[in-house]
């Protein structure tokens, strides 16, 4: 019996939506950063609307107390993963209250602290589940109207979903106060603690768009939040439908896993896009920016009912921002975007076989053949057209869930275009029709002659030298000339020295940085050509002219530190590091060889992003600049919570056991480390011995 009753409720709990419509739900959280807590008091009201007698709510590793039906205790049970609420439920209307308290681990995030002065809490709910943190509903089809109350210390800035009523001042904490007036999947929820300065503008349609950023970086406010507005603007006449929530902010964090997130009307992104004007010409906002509003419409409006659709989500969301960034940028970037995506996707078939219309389908396939679909589709049945469907899909099914097919539905209303094959070819094909890409490449002037380019690469140089000539002195868009520079990355320099230095004098950042990435071996004739890249206003092109010119010219390289010797670059100090690294390696320049050390060190520690600390480490290991104090910084990158950055400790462990010496050291320091950091060495140490 006890079997039968497990099938069932599991039958019924992966369709409890057919029994259950949870409509509102009010939280209380308290917040410890101490203990990396929550703590926290809930109401949800619900509408039962066929009798059941076990409600779930999914609650990863919570405890609970005081679960009260409508003021009277009920029972109820845990499982590790859900709270069972156990009740004969009939049809009507209901709420539901209780206590609980969580140590999340995952899902909600603890990065630095208070006594260093940089604690920033932040969430992330897709992929890893609300529920860690706030007790909620893993299944997207699940949509509640959030109301959250968050009490934090006052010397911090506490961000949710939705609009801020009040706050109320409790001691030496402040009580913030955030409520939704419409329904979301519960992976949208969010919050972000931190001490942040605001920045307000308002859109053409008078919503206020909130941008954030830490207090130590407000001087980057403007390249790190160039053209929000504009694209703000622009989606929503794009879209044809009103920027459905009241509010919108955009939060950068420290640590944050991907690029960016769209939790409803909160868009929570990486520290990474935190530039100067610098940092913009490399790493520009401008793509996740647009990427994450769109979402606000396609994925938070509207939200696909299970992953076999997730490409009305991403493939929209990247097509959108593709379109945001056409109005910015120009028709010319649009296109070598699309050009660009077509030659990944091309590549990538080869060896992926899953179709878009597949929950297993790759983030390639979902975001940017996705994006390409919709690319087709829009020119096929004519942008007029493909408005009108998209304004009327996202209206009928506003705060609804989504099929493909439901889209598919809108089109039919407005083109007899043959959407079962569109369907096969782009949809549920696992491979990338070039033949037809290209067709609509070729709209574009510049992407005929990339198009051409392409057709030359397996041709010896004298017969394309001409071309390339004729094309590098020519204003066609900067990525095809680009192009045309990688193609030469194998050539004798006596052959191309002549091209390369037309390359140059078009004076584009972006192709003279081609050149200066392909140039790896500097002939002296080109020496001084090659160092005014240290000159180019990107820190990208700087970090690889230092380099290859210190790698090439032994004898210059006291005067390179010399020149370079206040370089700092990103946020993520990637010209510091470079610098450090290479001056202690350079005997004639290091007399304070021990000061840079310490300083690279202290880069690669958990004082530091996990990025700025992935940078140092490889340098140190590069440069054979290994000890204890690297060894047990490289430990502990394996305990972080960014896989990346944990997962490229792991792998340079393995490569560094293999040499007895620092196995030997790596044995050492064992005692020394916490009881994370002891668990993850051990288990790599048990590996290499097998």
């Amino acid at each position: 019996m006890k079997f039968l009753f497990l099938f069932l409720s599991t039958f019924v709990f992966a369709q409890q939506t057919k029994y259950v419509d949870f409509k509102t739900v009010n939280g209380y959280i308290t917040i410890n950063p101490v203990n990396k807590s929550v703590n926290g008091n809930v109401t949800y009201k619900f509408e039962v609307l066929k009798p059941i007698d076990t409600i779930k709510i999914d609650a990863q590793n919570m405890t609970f107390s005081e679960v009260k039906l409508k003021g009277n205790t009920i029972p109820f049970t845990t499982n590790g993963k859900e709270l069972l609420l156990i009740y004969p439920f009939q049809k009507g209307k209901n709420s539901i209250e209780f206590s609980y308290a969580a140590t999340p681990k995952q899902t909600m995030y603890f990065v630095g602290s208070e006594e260093t002065d940089n604690l920033e809490i932040w969430t992330q709910g897709q992929g890893k589940y609300t529920s860690h943190w706030f007790p909620s509903f893993d299944d997207v089809n699940e949509k509640v109207i959030f109301n959250m109350n968050i009490a934090f210390d006052s010397k911090y800035q506490v961000l949710a979903n939705g609009i801020l009523k009040k706050k109320m001042a409790d001691k030496n904490k402040i009580i913030w106060s955030y409520q939704m007036k419409k329904p979301m999947s519960s992976y949208l929820l969010a919050l972000a603690i931190g001490k942040f300065d605001k920045n307000t503008q308002k859109s053409k349609s008078d919503i206020q768009i909130e941008m954030y950023l830490n207090s130590k970086n407000i001087e980057k406010q403007e390249p790190t939040y160039r053209y929000s507005k504009e694209i703000f603007n622009f989606l929503e006449k794009e879209i044809g439908v009103k920027y459905p929530w009241k509010i919108y902010r955009q939060i950068p964090v420290s640590e944050f896993l991907y690029a960016g997130m769209e939790n409803t009307s909160s868009t929570l992104f990486s520290t990474r896009y935190v530039v100067d004007s610098i940092g913009f010409e490399d790493r520009s906002y401008t793509n996740v920016n647009a990427h994450e509003l769109a979402h606000q419409w396609f994925g938070d409006l509207v939200t696909a009912q299970s992953g076999k659709d997730h490409w009305l989500q991403e493939g929209f969301a990247t097509y959108y921002a593709l379109l945001a960034e056409k109005e910015i940028y120009g028709e010319d970037y649009f296109y070598s975007k699309l050009y660009e995506s077509s030659m990944q996707l091309k590549q990538a078939s080869k060896t992926d076989t899953i179709p878009v219309l597949n929950a297993k389908a790759s983030s390639l396939s979902f975001y940017q053949k996705g994006a390409w679909a919709l690319h087709v589709l829009r020119v096929g049945i004519g942008e007029e057209a493909f408005r009108k469907a998209v304004k009327n899909y996202l209206k009928k099914y506003a705060y609804q869930n989504v099929t493909t097919q439901n889209f598919f539905d809108e089109i039919k209303k407005v083109s007899n275009y043959d959407l079962d094959s569109f369907s096969k070819v782009w949809l549920e094909s696992s491979g990338f029709n070039s033949e037809i890409a290209n067709q609509l490449l070729s709209k574009n002037k510049s992407m005929q002659i990339q198009l051409e380019v392409n057709k030359l690469r397996s041709k010896p140089l004298a017969e394309k030298y001409d071309f390339f000539e004729k094309t590098l002195q020519s204003d066609v868009y900067f990525t095809v000339k680009a192009s045309i520079v990688g193609q030469l990355m194998k050539e004798k320099f006596e052959d191309k020295k002549q091209l390369l230095r037309l390359a140059l004098q078009t004076q584009n950042l972006q192709v003279r940085q081609a050149v200066a990435s392909t140039l790896q071996k500097i002939p002296e004739e080109f020496r001084t050509d090659y160092e005014n890249f240290l000159n180019d206003k990107s820190y990208q092109t700087q970090e690889l002219a230092l380099f290859y010119l210190w790698n090439n010219f032994e004898n210059k390289r006291a005067g390179y530190m010399e020149r370079t010797k206040n370089w700092v670059g990103f946020n993520d100090f990637n010209l510091r590091i470079l610098w450090l690294s290479l001056a202690i390696s350079t005997p004639e320049y290091s007399a304070n060889k021990e000061t840079y050390l310490n300083e690279l060190l202290n880069y690669s520690s958990p004082n530091y992003e996990a990025t700025t600390r992935q940078n140092a480490l490889e340098y140190l290991i590069n440069f054979d600049i290994i000890n204890e104090t690297v060894l047990k910084n490289l430990v502990n990158s394996t305990t972080h919570h960014m896989w990346q950055f944990s997962k490229f400790g792991r792998d340079n462990i393995r490569i560094l056991l293999k040499n007895k010496d620092i196995r030997t050291v790596f044995q050492s320091i064992l005692p020394s480390l916490n009881e994370k950091e002891q668990f993850q060495l051990n288990r790599l140490l048990k590996e290499d011995s097998k």
